[in-house]
């Protein structure tokens, strides 16, 4: 039974860049109204990624270079709000923020088929839907428009697919962005049976890599800190190095097929001497750092190919709900919060003690 949907609502309002006190939770929130080729969404859990705090304190910003946490509570006074967002635009507040949405569609737009209310949908989180078909042209959702961390949200209705699975709200919540990112990642690099090592193991983008990796058929070789290497392992890593290890000690130089990376920082000139010659290297992160040193040679020398990874083809998120509906993967929640609790659930975010991903659950 579909609840009759008000005209306002409670959501959390990212009012600018800048420390927590940027997040305004509000219950007289005007509900929106779906387009007419959109679908409006009663959202019933969203997932907390490393894009709301990166673009909450602008670490986007070019005139920032330090790691995430170094502004994740207060943000950068360094920041400039003109390239604040990931898209290198200005972004436009108040926004409500969330990548991450798991809800049931309670109204469409006119021309969508009304027959679309009731089913329970995953949103895209990467869309390419109003990027006119040109490539690497996309928007985020809960970036360029307001998403999850609300009890309502709308989207265009191609990018709310319906999900078939026993898995609770909370777990569904957990999959979109992180996992769309690291399948989005291993795609672009051609992963298959091969050796790949996985920075930030860990983390929410780094643990999805870890099972879609195993999925492709390779050897996962995992980088976290010490106190989190059992819970690596039993995703499935086959091995699990500390991440103040010298990799060059502990992996000896020109073993790794495929370096998927998240972190950067000043660990990174190792990743690529651990890579073969013909080796490629995949990132779509950079937590502890995003200026690093780069010796051309060894880039041109052992052939390296690189790969930055944010747009995404239809076809990787399709095929995501595939896996999920098939079991091929499994959700990895470490915690939920209700939405009111946003910041706390972003402090223990900053403090990276948990394995995989945080979520957000709003009023119902």
């Amino acid at each position: 039974m579909i609840k009759p949907i008000p005209d306002s609502m409670t959501a959390v309002l990212l009012t600018g860049h800048g420390g927590f006190e940027k997040l305004e939770y509000r219950d007289d929130v005007k509900v929106p109204v779906p387009g007419v080729d959109e679908v409006l969404i009663r959202v019933a859990a969203a997932g907390v990624n490393n894009t709301d705090i990166n673009t909450r304190i602008a670490w986007y910003s070019k005139s920032v270079t330090t790691d995430t946490n170094a502004g994740g509570a207060s943000g950068f006074e360094v920041a400039d709000d003109k390239d604040g967002s990931w898209s290198g635009e200005a972004l436009e507040f108040p926004r409500i923020q969330g990548a991450d949405c798991c809800g049931q569609i309670v109204a469409t737009g006119s021309q969508v088929d009304p027959g679309r209310v009731g089913e329970r949908v995953l949103v895209r989180p990467i869309q390419t839907t109003y990027a006119g078909g040109i490539d690497f042209a996309c928007q985020t959702f809960g970036s360029e428009y307001d998403g999850a961390f609300a009890q309502y949200a709308k989207t265009a209705s191609v990018d709310a697919l319906t999900i078939d699975s026993n898995l609770t709200d909370i777990e569904l919540a957990s999959f979109p962005c992180a996992y769309a990112t690291a399948e989005g990642m291993l795609e672009r690099a051609s992963v298959s049976a091969e050796t790949v090592l996985i920075t930030g193991a860990s983390g929410g983008v780094g643990s999805a890599a870890v099972q879609l990796a195993i999925r492709r058929g390779a050897k996962i070789i995992g980088i976290a800190s010490s106190t989190k290497a059992d819970e690596v392992r039993s995703l499935g890593a086959d091995q699990v190095i500390d991440r103040n290890s010298d990799l060059v000690s502990e992996l000896g130089k020109d073993s790794i097929d495929v370096v998927v990376d998240l972190v950067a920082g000043p660990q990174w000139p190792q990743l690529l001497d651990v890579l073969k010659r013909g080796g490629r290297y995949v990132t779509a992160g950079a937590i502890a750092g995003p200026i690093v040193e780069l010796d051309v040679r060894t880039l041109y020398l052992k052939d390296l190919s690189f790969f930055g990874c944010t747009f995404q083809h239809k076809s990787i998120f399709e095929n995501l709900v595939g896996y999920i509906e098939h079991g091929e993967i499994q959700p990895l929640v470490a915690g939920s919060y209700a939405l009111e609790d946003i910041v706390q659930a972003q402090q223990d975010f900053i403090a990276k003690k948990h394995t995989g991903k945080l979520v957000l659950v709003p009023p119902q």
